[in-house]
């Protein structure tokens, strides 16, 4: 007995960012799996893909919108609360679309429920958790939190894929449906807004350590809104924030909407095309904690620059490497693209904070904001291409110019002042 004692005992805080980290990733899986089910769709209603990608680019541009503000709502009613609703409003949105007969209702339910919800467990969900639960290891947890939302929407895609090519994008939809709200009683169950309410302490926090304060939920939505008028006066914030949207509409606008669509316009299986993005999912886990260990030792201008500059190439090379089958070339795309994927969000927030100060965590809300909005623009321009040309090849070769244009914006900014 002595012995059994003896033991230590997990964390209560790695707990929390287990079920976190469950919540996240299959968030961001949810958000996804419209990109798959643009072709069943139109097959089924005869609508167009850009119809379709507009549901998609409401579910990017509610996802980042709502950032910023989501602290603000779980500091009012509780990490709790507002990730088990968001849970049950994503669970809602995609069930219902098995009765849907009407565009409107595609873009009720994918774009507003399931964007809002799910943009309620983003960026926020990450600091509230890391801020509130951790002293030691806050940077650990933050980046496994944060590598795991942008994995878990590409490796959610081949079970996706698979069901809607098996049994129908219905079946595909409430199998979603059914996921979410598998996750609502985890969340009720194991998540715990402070340590207090459990009699414990924030992980690594000292016997003398205050707890975590929090601001009041209405102070808190004012001083985003106030920080976002102080940075929009600098040119830092626009060329950042500039940067940061052409990222999201050369990666989740583009890539993450219509890889698969345009894959399989080339003969490619949709489930074969789905595997793909799961494996850039992969490769993009370790490309971000490489990512991170060279921001601190390289200027992240530099690193900002390279990444877009390469990125760019890649998307130009892209049209030629579709086929029927998996080809080598195609396999070196996928692990180089996965690397890339979210390679520039640590030297973006480094910027952010350099710049910003004690503001940059708020002012990366807002350019992350900015990064769903282009996501949204290139979701749904590609879509209009594709209708309009009957390929997607001209969306590709933008989306590779943009990434030059984004390389210099990154160049351009100024360095701080203690430099």
């Amino acid at each position: 007995m002595t012995q059994l004692d003896l033991r230590p005992r997990l964390h209560r805080a790695w707990i929390v960012a287990a079920v976190a980290f469950v919540a996240l990733v299959g968030a961001a899986g949810f958000r996804a799996a419209p990109s798959v089910l643009i072709d069943p769709l139109h097959r089924e209603f005869g609508w167009s893909t850009a119809t379709i990608s507009g549901a998609v680019s409401i579910n990017l541009i509610l996802f980042g919108l709502i950032s910023p503000f989501a602290a603000a709502l779980m500091e009012r009613l509780g990490m709790r609360k507002v990730v088990a609703a968001a849970l049950l409003l994503v669970s809602a949105g995609s069930g219902l679309t098995v009765f849907m007969t009407e565009t409107w209702q595609l873009l009720l339910l994918w774009g507003v429920c399931v964007g809002t919800g799910t943009g309620a467990m983003a960026l926020a969900f990450v600091a509230t958790v890391t801020s509130r639960w951790f002293v030691a290891k806050q940077g650990l947890v933050s980046g496994v939190l944060t590598a795991g939302g942008a994995a878990g929407q590409l490796i959610f895609l081949p079970l996706v894929a698979h069901l809607a090519e098996d049994s129908g994008w219905r079946t595909a939809s409430l199998t979603v449906s059914i996921a979410a709200l598998a996750v609502v009683p985890l969340v009720l169950l194991a998540l715990r807004d402070n340590p207090a309410d459990v009699g414990t302490t924030a992980y690594g926090a000292g016997p003398l350590d205050p707890p975590p304060v929090s601001a009041t939920a209405d102070r808190t939505a004012m001083r985003a809104i106030t920080v976002l008028r102080a940075a929009a006066r600098t040119r830092t914030f626009w060329l950042l924030a500039g940067g940061f949207a052409i990222c999201g509409a050369s990666t989740n606008g583009l890539i993450g909407t219509h890889f698969v669509p345009a894959a399989h316009d080339h003969g490619m299986p949709p489930t074969t095309a789905a595997g793909l993005l799961a494996l850039v999912g992969i490769f993009d886990v370790a490309g971000t904690i490489l990512s991170g260990w060279l921001t601190d030792k390289v200027n992240p201008r530099v690193l900002l620059a390279v990444y877009y500059s390469l990125r760019g190439a890649s998307l130009l090379v892209l049209p030629h490497l579709f086929a029927a089958t998996t080809e080598p070339p195609m396999w070196a795309f996928i692990v180089f693209y996965g690397l890339d994927w979210v390679a520039t969000v640590p030297p973006t927030v480094a910027l952010c904070r350099r710049a910003f100060g004690a503001d940059g965590p708020i002012v990366f809300g807002w350019v992350f904001a900015s990064h769903q909005v282009g996501a949204a623009v290139a979701a749904l321009g590609a879509g209009l291409t594709r209708d309009h040309h009957g390929s997607y090849d001209l969306a590709w070769y933008v989306a590779g110019g943009l990434c030059a244009i984004a390389a210099v914006m990154s160049m351009l900014v100024p360095p701080p002042r203690n430099s």
